[in-house]
């Protein structure tokens, strides 16, 4: 829908990263516009540019959703496309209030099921029912029995009845509980069944404004415990599918999409399944597709942002999954009190009717049966607190959908339909992972291009960038770049000419002459009088002003180029009937909508034009000023000796409190140096093994401490982390010496990480650990099942670990003493119940979705036979304490092999452990940001040192007096002074942020703790 658009001139950046500008479509493809902002202003003011996005397409969405209405109940009038591109009209206030309450407050429901509002409190009394809840629950008077006794007659499903009532005497005591219950969504489905047939029902609960709404829906089976059987074989299915796609290979976001469609068509049984990503200007495209063979394709397909509104979008963020089991079904009315103040809330429903549009698009494509789930991704950051009670924070991000479509009615059961949601919160993690690592590798490519630019400009005159490799055209994707500098025109690629290039100028002069620079992805909209005479060859521009006359451009050509059909063989322009809402009518509606545009430009690639705008801006003026290069060598060779100093100082802080840390920790800490032996030994590790810090000094970790089946895992620990690689949660086996060695050996988890010196050269590796040496010969005794199983669990001895169990339907059905005071929930309060959800989820709250979902992976690959060890597992207690723990799970079998559920051992980490590895973080992390400082400043100096080199070379050729001689040596010895400082300053060393230094410098040494712990 073309609607209009603007562009906004990017003003002065406040820092050396100044907030990328973003794209505000104000139209369902394409709009142009570009932010100011910088450094912190970039998160919030990307959020308000989304913001103010969705609130346009609010109103487009409502428009549209005015026209459908006013067509007739059949739509048949209903030209999509035609309303899809007219010229927008605003929408009142009155019409998008009237829009959104037809989609969440609409008053209808599925017939597949029935609906119940219940007063959230003891009464337990009926707000509002759906028409057909007498009839599916075998309330309606044709169903009942007669009978002389009127007591024994159905009560009646009617505004103000108890509703406990219509269900078994059972069945109304779980819906007691579930009422009581903090996140009663966690419980679902229920199992519960009508009281005058005994007919199944899975009850699915959720709270709104005005209490509890209850969606049933007819169950297959008649056992509760087959239908949880069931549950649990569907959420085992969907494990299976979740290892599958962990095993995948990293950096192959098509690879993950296309395994992922597979799994839910194999899962659930439809005709097709789609992965559909939404864009950052809110359109869609299908970016994988598994189907039926005698389907057509829609793989490859865009569609315009009003193919799904904005409202739908809110949905899916709010309930993940739906479904509609059948298009052509009438949808059946609810009824509510009058009293109530507005239409009953539908927004958490599963059975929520859908709208006649989309419905007859549906049945246009020939989908009479639809499941959508939504892909939700971290967008950065996580509101722990907003997600621990169950409201989506704003840092979760809808990426996109699964779709799935079938040709005749279908409807999967709810337990089903859970697993699925299941498999896509495992999916988004793993998106979330491939998306940030894509999203480092582009940084990384634009940090290395930005470098060689940089580098070109110091070396060469500023046209290097432009007539040199790589080019402008390298920093980000375009179609054409180009350079205006000292009146001249140096072009790459597709890009005006310069009569247009000059006119272009003059226009930004007139009408952006205040700003820094702009982006568009649409010239036209943007108000350029000379748009049409580019063509389709320039749409979209990007401009960096350098200087008042010399400008940086990269452009774009139009988004239809782009878009590559992956459908059926037939072309996209082929015939169809526009005014039927259809794929295909989408898709060239999407075409059309996008016809004068490029792809919007993206924040990453705005980032990366500011950061070289503002070092050319920096190189030009530098040379307008005639600045001197002595000056700026000498200003670099003091800063290098204060930052030096400075830092030295800083480190030294940090290691003493460092040194203190270790002396008096609890834990077991000791340190090897490159070779092996033993430079460190605190006290608590001195009294574990018995060994005196004299003693252990010097000695070999492997040959002399440590026993024999230890020897091969601690060796590739040292080698890993003598590279720079860190081991986590490792178990090594300590010897015992004098008083200790009649104790048996120490059983210790330790993490590796490499000690460095201020040059960030490793010097030798340290071993933070925990005693564990009690826990292990308990869960060695219980595994192997030697003793007596009660004394064991049970035993209140501090040493035995906090231990929980399950059977093989995930219900609790052991929790010790330890787990009792490390939870605060009583043995009788948990067992029997559900681990993920009940037990962890309502009683023991968990940060979020994600944290569930890991928890029962680990479940279901322990019932399934793969062992996992030392997994985080974080909770808030009884009491809202947060523990932090590592989670083992065991396969729990009989004797003949049986597997009968898990066992589940916790490991608390103690405070100091906690302490001791934050101040390593701090340590690290303040190494690295003065590391990065000393190597931007080398790298400043390298290139005019060569500059004095080359001279000096040409000096020495020439006739020289004595006293000139003189001088020329002296400038030379100070040159190769430098360079020697400077000398390994490579390319690899910027991006690290290492900085080698002579070992002349400073012999002292971080971490080295043979000084220190004598």
């Amino acid at each position: 829908m073309a609607s209009g658009s603007r562009a906004t001139p990017t003003r002065s950046p406040s820092s050396a990263r100044p907030a990328a500008p973003h794209q505000n479509h104000t139209q369902s493809s394409g709009g142009s516009t570009s932010r100011a902002g910088g450094g912190g202003a970039a998160g919030s003011a990307a959020a308000t540019e989304s913001v103010s996005k969705a609130v346009a397409q609010y109103t487009l969405d409502a428009g549209l959703h005015a026209v459908f209405e006013q067509s007739g109940a059949s739509g048949r009038s209903f030209d999509y496309s035609q309303s899809l591109l007219a010229p927008p009209t605003p929408s009142s206030e009155q019409q998008i209030a009237a829009y959104l309450s037809r989609i969440q407050r609409g008053g209808h429901i599925q017939p597949f099921g029935c609906t119940l509002a219940v007063a959230d409190d003891s009464s337990f009394r009926l707000l509002a029912f759906s028409e057909n809840a007498a009839d599916l629950l075998d309330l309606s008077p044709h169903h009942s029995v007669p009978s002389l006794d009127s007591s024994a007659a159905p009560p009646p499903v009617s505004l103000g009845a108890d509703a406990r009532l219509l269900f078994s005497p059972s069945s109304g005591v779980l819906l007691e509980r579930a009422f009581a219950a903090r996140e009663i969504s966690l419980l679902n489905p229920l199992w519960i069944h009508s009281r005058v047939s005994s007919k199944p029902f899975y009850a699915i609960l959720h709270r709104i404004d005005v209490g509890v709404v209850i969606d049933l829906e007819p169950a297959r089976t008649e056992d509760p415990a087959l239908s949880i059987a069931g549950a649990v074989q569907s959420q085992k299915l969907a494990v299976r599918a979740i290892s599958r796609l962990q095993a995948l290979p990293g950096g192959d976001v098509k690879l993950l999409c296309d395994t992922v469609v597979e799994h839910v068509r194999e899962l659930t049984g439809y005709d097709r399944v789609m992965v559909y990503k939404f864009h950052d200007d809110e359109h869609g495209e299908v970016l994988a597709e598994s189907r039926r063979g005698d389907l057509e394709p829609y793989l490859g397909l865009h569609y315009p942002a009003t193919d799904i509104p904005q409202a739908s979008r809110f949905l899916f963020r709010q309930n993940r999954v739906r479904m509609i089991a059948d298009c052509h079904a009438a949808a059946v009315r609810v009824i509510q009190d009058p009293a109530m103040p507005q239409p009953l809330c539908l927004v958490g429903s599963t059975l929520r009717s859908p709208h006649g549009c989309h419905a007859q698009y549906m049945a246009n494509m020939g989908s009479i049966a639809s499941l959508v789930m939504a892909v939700i991704i971290s967008s950065g950051g996580e509101d722990e607190h907003n997600m621990t009670r169950g409201v989506i924070p704003s840092a979760m991000k809808l990426w996109g959908l699964v779709v799935c479509h079938h040709t005749s009615p279908r409807c999967i059961p709810f337990p089903l339909r859970y697993a699925c949601e299941f498999l896509m919160q495992a999916f988004g993690l793993q998106l979330n992972m491939e998306l940030q690592l894509a999203h480092q590798l582009s940084e990384k490519h634009i940090l290395r291009t930005q470098t060689l630019l940089c580098d070109m400009l110091l070396r060469d005159s500023p046209t290097g960038i432009v007539t040199q490799s790589p080019s402008i055209m390298d920093l980000v994707k375009c179609d054409g770049a180009a350079l205006f500098y000292h009146g001249k025109y140096y072009p790459l690629g597709v890009t005006p000419t310069e009569a247009q290039i000059k006119d272009i100028i003059e226009w930004l002069t007139v009408c952006h002459g205040d700003s820094t620079g702009l982006s568009t992805d649409s010239l036209a909209d943007a108000g350029y009088p000379g748009a049409t005479a580019l063509g389709d060859a320039v749409c979209g521009m990007a401009v960096a002003y350098i200087t008042p006359s010399d400008y940086l451009f990269w452009f774009r050509s139009h988004t239809a180029k782009e878009i590559k059909w992956g459908g059926a063989k037939h072309h996209p322009e082929d015939k169809d009937d526009g005014q039927r809402m259809h794929p295909r009518s989408s898709f060239k509606a999407f075409l059309e909508v996008v016809k004068s545009r490029s792809l919007p430009w993206e924040n990453a690639e705005m980032d990366a034009i500011h950061s070289l705008q503002l070092i050319l801006r920096d190189s030009f003026r530098d040379a307008g000023e005639g600045t001197s290069k002595s000056k700026a060598i000498v200003n670099g060779q003091v800063q290098l000796g204060e930052l030096e100093l400075r830092g030295i100082d800083e480190l030294s802080s940090v290691a003493r409190e460092m040194v203190r840390l270790i002396e008096t920790a609890t834990v077991p800490i000791f340190a090897v140096d490159t070779y092996g032996c033993i430079n460190g030994w605190n006290a608590k590790v001195a009294e574990l093994t018995g060994l005196t810090v004299e003693e252990a000094m010097g000695k070999s970790l492997v040959k002399d401490l440590i026993f024999k089946e230890s020897e091969e895992i601690v060796e590739k620990l040292l080698s890993q982390a003598l590279k720079g690689e860190e081991g986590t949660n490792v178990e090594i086996k300590l010897k015992t010496f004098g008083s200790e060695q009649s104790k048996g050996p120490i059983f210790v988890i330790v993490n590796a990480c490499s000690s460095r010196d201020y040059t960030k050269s490793i010097v030798g590796v340290c071993f933070v650990g925990q005693d564990i040496t009690g826990q292990k010969v308990v869960m060695d005794k219980f595994v192997n099942i030697q003793g007596d199983y009660k004394a064991i669990v049970h035993n209140p001895n501090p040493l035995i670990p906090p231990i929980f169990a399950s059977d093989e339907n995930i219900c609790c059905s052991e929790w010790n003493t330890a787990m009792e005071k490390l939870t605060g929930w009583s043995r009788g309060e948990v067992v029997g119940k559900l681990l993920v959800g009940e037990v962890f989820g309502n009683c023991c709250r968990l940060k979020g979705p994600d944290a569930l979902t890991k928890f029962m992976i680990v479940l279901h690959n322990a019932i399934g036979g793969q062992d996992s060890e030392k997994s985080p597992f974080s909770f808030f207690d009884k009491n809202g304490k947060y523990v932090q723990a590592l989670l083992t799970a065991n396969t729990r079998s009989k004797m003949d092999g049986e597997t009968i559920g898990a066992f589940c051992f916790l490991q608390i980490a103690s405070p100091e452990l906690q302490q001791a590895f934050e101040i390593q973080r701090q340590q690290e992390k303040k190494c690295y940001a003065r590391m990065k400082e000393l190597a931007y400043i080398c790298q400043e100096i390298k290139n005019p040192l060569s500059g004095i080199r080359f001279t000096n070379s040409l000096l020495e050729m020439t006739d020289l007096k004595d006293d000139q001689r003189q001088f020329l040596e002296t400038s030379a010895a100070c040159e190769k002074q430098m360079s020697k400082i400077v000398k390994d300053a490579s390319l690899q060393s910027i991006e690290d942020g290492v900085m080698p230094f002579p070992s002349t410098t400073c012999a002292w040494t971080l971490n080295s703790f043979n000084v220190s712990w004598h």
